[in-house]
Order: C-alpha cells, then sequence, then structure tokens
C-alpha cells in the first residue's frame, strides 16, 4: 500500500469545466429578479468643477429609473478612513459622485439606471455636463523635475561611498531607463451586481480580488454593519492587480441598489476600463561601476514615478539590486510627480517588474563596457544574502536557475558581438536577465469539513483570479485528509467564508495553503483521536506524525498492515462531520530572507530592413520553493512571459495632454501579444528545497515570470542590431531611428 500523493504532480484545474461550459458566473452574470442596469457617465475634462449637470433629457426616456449625482444622491461617508481599504496607498481615496471636483479625465460624474442595459447607455448618452475647466497637469516627462520623495516608500540608507567609488572604479556604465503608462486589460471589464436585501443587507457580486476587502470598504462608505454586506467573486475573469483595490462600480452599484431597494449591476465599458488604476511611467537612472574584472564598486539607482494628486503611490522598485548582487557602496532613491490622472495601482510583479528592467538592462551594459559574457558578470557579483537587511535566505537555488535555463537555451552557443548572428534576412540577438521576487506571507485561515463518506470541503475568503486557487485548495485537502481530487469542494470567493487577504503579491498559496494545512490538521488530530480510542484500536499510542492518512485509512508509517479506516473511525465515535477552522500567520523571526528566483533567456529575430521584432524563445528557469502543481504553476509562467514581452514591445497608453487623456483606451490602439507574437515558451522548476518558509515549503509564481523578461528581450534585441533602446516599448521606429 502506498500514500496517495496529490501534491507535486500535474493536474488539470478542478474549476476547468465550469469555465470552458459556461456555468461558472461572473459578476455582470447573475441575473436575479428585478434586476436594473446603471450606465457611468464619464467626465471629458482632467481638472475643474461640475457647474450644472443637465439630466432632464435622460429622465425623459421611458423605463429610466433615476439619474444619481453629487447633488442627487443618498448620503455616505464624507472620512478618508471610511474609503481606506486594505492596501489603499497614503492620502485621500477617490470618493465617486462626492462633490463636484474634477480629478481626473474619464472620472464618474453620474449613473443613470433604467430597467433595460440598452435604455441606461441611450439615456446615459443625453446627459450634459458644464464645467468650470482648469489647467491640468498630465505630462509625466514634462514635471519630472517636480518629483518629490514619496510618503509611502522608504528606501534603505547608502552602504559605503557609492561617488567615490564610481569615480574610482574601472569601468563605468551611466544610463535612464524609461517605461510608459500601461493598463492591464483583462478579458473580464469590471462590473457589479448588487441586490438589495429585505432586511436592509446587501450582496453584491463583484470582480474583485479581495472579497472582504470590498465587503469592509462597502460597510465603510455606507455605514452599515459588515454582517450586512456580502461580497461574492467566485470567478474573475483576470486582473493582473487592478482588482485589488475596490474599484469605483462596486459604490455605484450598492448606492443605486439602496436607494431604489432593488437589485442594480453596473458595468464598465473598454473605455472605462482606462479611467481605472495603472502601471505608472518612470524613469529610472542608473549608474554601475566595477573594476576591470567586473566586480562591483558602486550601484546608484534613482526611480521618478508618477502618482495623482490625492494619493501616494508606489512600490518598491530600486531595493532589488541589494537582494541580487554583491556591492558594498549602494545608494538608492525614489520619488513620484503628482499629476491630474487617476491613482495608479498594482500591475504584475509592481515595483519589481518595473526596477528589474533598469537593473538587468544596466547590468547588460556593464557586461559589454566590461567584456564579460553577461551571464559571467552575474556570477561574479552573486550574492547569497539580502545586503539591506544583511540577512541570508532561507532557500536560494539562482545558480541553479543560470545553469539548467542556460544548459536548455544553448547560451554557450552564443556570439558575443552585436550583429554577429543572422538567419536569413534576419538578425540574431541572444539576451538574457534575472528575475527576483518576495516570498511573502499574509496572514489567513481557513475552514476544512470531513464528513462520514469520506466528503471533504475546503473554505476561505480568498479569491482565485487565474492562478488556480481552487485546484491548489484541493490538492492540500484531498493530499492531508487522503482522499480523491473529486471528493473535494473547494469554496472561495466569497466574504462569509474564514478570513483571507486579497489575492495578489503570489502570496496566496504560501498564506491561505497555510491556513488549510493547519485546518486539516487539526482534522487529523480529532481524527486519530477516535482512531486511537476503538477497542484494540492498531493505531493506540500513535502520534499523528506517526501515522499516513491516504485512501480512505489512517495507518502506521512503520507498519502500514496496523491500519484503521476513517469511516470506522467517524462511526465508532459517532461523528457524522468533523469542521475545524485554523489561522496561519507568517514567521516573524527576523532569521531569513525570502524570496524567488529566476533566469531569463530570450532569442529575438529581427528583419534588417524593416525593423521588426519577433522573440522566437523563452527559457525560464524558476526557483520557487516546492511546486505543487507544475501544470498550473508553469501557466502561471507562460502568461507572465508573454506579459513581459508586451512590455518590451508593445504596451503603451499614449496620452494627449491638450486633454489630459488617455486616448488609446481600446484593445485596438491598446496593443497586447497576440498568438502571433508567442513562440517557443520553455518553463524549467529548478528543485529548491525550504524549510524555513511555511509549513509546506512553497513560494508563489504568480509574479516572478514576469520580472527580468522584458528586460531579456530589450538584451536580446541590443545583442542582434547593436541599438540600445532605453525607452519601452521597443518598437520598430526606435530601430529604425538613426
Amino acid at each position: 500500500m502506498t500514500a496517495t500523493s496529490h501534491l507535486g504532480k500535474p493536474t488539470s484545474r478542478v474549476d476547468g469545466r465550469a469555465k470552458v461550459t459556461g456555468t461558472a458566473k461572473y459578476a455582470a452574470e447573475y441575473n436575479v429578479p428585478g434586476l436594473a442596469h446603471g450606465v457611468v457617465v464619464s467626465a471629458t475634462v482632467a481638472k475643474g468643477r461640475i457647474k450644472r449637470i443637465h439630466t432632464a433629457d435622460a429622465f425623459a426616456v421611458d423605463g429610466v429609473l433615476d439619474v444619481f449625482t453629487h447633488r442627487h444622491r443618498p448620503r455616505f461617508a464624507s472620512s478618508d478612513e471610511s474609503y481606506q481599504d486594505e492596501i489603499a496607498p497614503p492620502g485621500s481615496p477617490f470618493r465617486p459622485l462626492y462633490d463636484d471636483q474634477i480629478l481626473f479625465s474619464g472620472q464618474p460624474v453620474a449613473l443613470v439606471v433604467a430597467e433595460e442595459f440598452e435604455i441606461a447607455r441611450f439615456a446615459a448618452s443625453l446627459v450634459r455636463v458644464d464645467y468650470e475647466r482648469q489647467a491640468h497637469i498630465t505630462d509625466f516627462q514634462a514635471r519630472r523635475g517636480s518629483a518629490a520623495v514619496s510618503k509611502q516608500h522608504e528606501v534603505p540608507p547608502p552602504r559605503g561611498n557609492p561617488t567615490a567609488a564610481f569615480a574610482q572604479a574601472a569601468v563605468r556604465v551611466e544610463a535612464e531607463y524609461r517605461m510608459p503608462v500601461e493598463h492591464h486589460n483583462p478579458m473580464e471589464p469590471f462590473a457589479a451586481t448588487a441586490v438589495w436585501e429585505d432586511d436592509g443587507g446587501i450582496t453584491v457580486f463583484d470582480k474583485t480580488q479581495g472579497p472582504q476587502n470590498c465587503r469592509n470598504y462597502v460597510a465603510g462608505v455606507f455605514g452599515m454593519p459588515r454582517d450586512k454586506v456580502r461580497v461574492l467573486s467566485p470567478y474573475v475573469g483576470g486582473a493582473f492587480g487592478s482588482g485589488l483595490r475596490p474599484q469605483y462600480e462596486l459604490p455605484l452599484a450598492v448606492l443605486a441598489a439602496r436607494a431604489l431597494k432593488r437589485a442594480v449591476r453596473v458595468t464598465l465599458s473598454r473605455q472605462q476600463m482606462f479611467t481605472l488604476g495603472y502601471r505608472a511611467a518612470n524613469v529610472q537612472a542608473l549608474a554601475l561601476g566595477a573594476d576591470s574584472g567586473g566586480r562591483l564598486a558602486s550601484f546608484r539607482h534613482d526611480f521618478v514615478g508618477m502618482t495623482s494628486q490625492f494619493e501616494d503611490f508606489q512600490r518598491n522598485v530600486v531595493n532589488w539590486s541589494s537582494m541580487l548582487y554583491r556591492c558594498a557602496n549602494s545608494a538608492l532613491g525614489q520619488s513620484l510627480v503628482k499629476l491630474d490622472h487617476n491613482t495608479p495601482c498594482d500591475m504584475r510583479a509592481p515595483g519589481g517588474a518595473e526596477g528589474a528592467y533598469a537593473i538587468e538592462c544596466a547590468m547588460d551594459e556593464l557586461a559589454y563596457a566590461a567584456k564579460l559574457d553577461p551571464l559571467a558578470l552575474r556570477l561574479i557579483n552573486y550574492s547569497d544574502r539580502d545586503q539591506i537587511a544583511d540577512r541570508p535566505y532561507s532557500s536560494n537555488a539562482l545558480r541553479e536557475c543560470y545553469r539548467q535555463g542556460a544548459e536548455k537555451f544553448g547560451w554557450s552557443r552564443r556570439n558575443p558581438q552585436p550583429r554577429s548572428m543572422r538567419d536569413g534576412n534576419e538578425l540574431i540577438g541572444w539576451g538574457m536577465a534575472t528575475g527576483i521576487w518576495e516570498a511573502m506571507q499574509m496572514k489567513a485561515s481557513a475552514r476544512a469539513v470531513l464528513t462520514a463518506n469520506g466528503s471533504v470541503e475546503i473554505a476561505s475568503a480568498t479569491a482565485d483570479i487565474g492562478p488556480g486557487t481552487y485546484t491548489m485548495m484541493t490538492q492540500i485537502a484531498a493530499e492531508m485528509l487522503g482522499v480523491p481530487l473529486e471528493n473535494v469542494t473547494a469554496r472561495l470567493g466569497d466574504s462569509s467564508l474564514p478570513d483571507a487577504p486579497v489575492e495578489g503579491g503570489s502570496f496566496t498559496t504560501s498564506s491561505v495553503g497555510s491556513a488549510i494545512h493547519a485546518a486539516c490538521r487539526a482534522v487529523q488530530e480529532e481524527l486519530l483521536g477516535l482512531a486511537r480510542k476503538m477497542a484494540g484500536s492498531p493505531l493506540a499510542g500513535a502520534a499523528l506524525d506517526d501515522v499516513v492518512f491516504a485512501e480512505g485509512r489512517i495507518w502506521r508509517r512503520d507498519d502500514e498492515s496496523r491500519a484503521v479506516s476513517v469511516a470506522d473511525a467517524m462511526r465508532e465515535g459517532k461523528a457524522e462531520r468533523i469542521e475545524k477552522t485554523a489561522t496561519a500567520e507568517p514567521k516573524e523571526d527576523g532569521k531569513y530572507a525570502h524570496c524567488t528566483h529566476s533566469a531569463v533567456f530570450v532569442e529575438v529575430k529581427i528583419d534588417e530592413q524593416l525593423g521588426v521584432i519577433r522573440v522566437t524563445r523563452v527559457v525560464s528557469a524558476v526557483a520557487a520553493g516546492r511546486i505543487l502543481n507544475p501544470t498550473t504553476a508553469g501557466s502561471q509562467i507562460l502568461g507572465a512571459v508573454v506579459g513581459g514581452i508586451g512590455m518590451a514591445l508593445h504596451e503603451e497608453t499614449a496620452a494627449d495632454h491638450r486633454f489630459g487623456r488617455f486616448m488609446t483606451h481600446n484593445l485596438a490602439d491598446y496593443h497586447v501579444p497576440v498568438n502571433a507574437d508567442v513562440h517557443a515558451i520553455d518553463v524549467i522548476f529548478v528543485e529548491e528545497r525550504d524549510d524555513e518558509i511555511n509549513p509546506l515549503g512553497v513560494k508563489g509564481v504568480g509574479e516572478i515570470g514576469i520580472v527580468g523578461t522584458a528586460a531579456a528581450v530589450a538584451n536580446a534585441v541590443y545583442h542582434a542590431t547593436g541599438k540600445r533602446v532605453r525607452d519601452l516599448p521597443i518598437t520598430l521606429d526606435k530601430l529604425m531611428r538613426e
């Protein structure tokens, strides 16, 4: 007899059938009795004041129920604290329909609610708004000189004397790297279906990465007890960070449902999706100095980003070099420019994707200046500890990522000279970069229920935005309680379930997974107690670590013949069900730094005459602790790599600063990689054991696949052409420019 093993094996998504057959419902697909529809009217100016809103023509349309504005709406909270969600940055959160002030172009200024969506949309087109325009500031590059240090993020103090070390360095590189505004563009637009309950409560089906975050937000804004608000998001059609904070469709739907005492759905258009948060434009200046052997002597990195006038948003961008490369002299800085745009928000690997792009391109430039192979330079400066916190890593298999990735890619066959490799009329470029991301864990809870017939239910309020959270929850529960996968039902995306953080930051498996582990272990303990009490029990005196739960039985590790069936133990103990809720928290001993690592190798082919770039091969070697499911984890890396290709070659939200408005606000003008842009992508999971990080030994993989990918593409483009483009995205006009 062998123990059941559901972990570490490729496993198809347990929610896959629901998604491909259409039985999985999303926020805008819940049809409830008496459903009305709301359409948002968006501001056409970037800054100013509403003088008057003309709603008579909209009210005259048959089927219109109401038109809500800042002058015509129910009362709600006025304090900043009431609008703060759990990941809100410092400042004063945006409040839809609060007053007459216009803070950004596209801001909601009215909500038209009608019996049918088409009626609401038509009536919304009839709403006219008179504005008192004010001069706006939306040009990031023009305002760089006004950047100020953020209240949110403190960079570490300098190490050593980087200025003097740079001046004395044998090899020096100074460069500036730029990234534009990028928008998330998940397939599912933001929507909320708010259902008025007879007891005065509200149930909301919302597109969100944090049901409890949204529940708390709604309760705060509308002054409701939390137990009168329930937010559900069992299925989310992509988010990439855009759903971490409550978006304005949520309070608008709740506002209308409470006022009309009926269900109301508010769905944003694709154009309105571009009025939400975004990856902020930024400029990064780096100065690297090294000795003649390539050893870093000085590392200076300054970041300037953008935020709104009303909140200070940014993430850790400049710290990553001190976590990757050994250097005694370092100076890091971050500052922000305030603009008349909405507040930026987290976008896949926030801070890491941006920082790694500049750091890894600068390292590539240093390699050429020092006449070293780019991989060799990274190995020379490899660091086995986080120099900021001065802590070793709990695990770090980055060297093995380099080795396995380079071997799979064939890096040893690379001709180091730019423009030296060809395939007919195409130039070939090979580039590489390093990736790093924090392996975080948050406090989370989960409930496990085992019934006498062998069925298991596992529940937590976490979301599943696509990484396979349903499947992860199912696998852990099935493994620990010794039942088939099909016997497990996973429940999530419901604010009434045990507490969980928002799904983001690659911490869901480590956080919620650890809580599931704790809940299932509590079930095991009670179940083993029942088995030990059976007359003549072969498990008498056995401790929990002495036994195995598998195939509906409990047996001793040292003697498989000494076993008790789960059904017999529960029957003898007169237990129809065993239910346990547990909470898991991260270790706070401060002994180790916890990170995932990767090595990304990229091949590009570039038409020499036309400048058209194709990413023809990518190898991403990832060390992320224990991989619970290579199928879903591999899919995460594949998707993230595609996102990195988008960063490097396609994605840019262009603005017309005369109007202070994003102009490429649709999927025709905002380019993302499509099938023709994606070729061979090989994912390698490097074996890495980590006994310190959490009971499962897992890290997250949602972010690590995009970190470093854009830099690897950019470095490959330079190797192919000899032209260093430091302004993303790398487009053919920039390559062809003399």
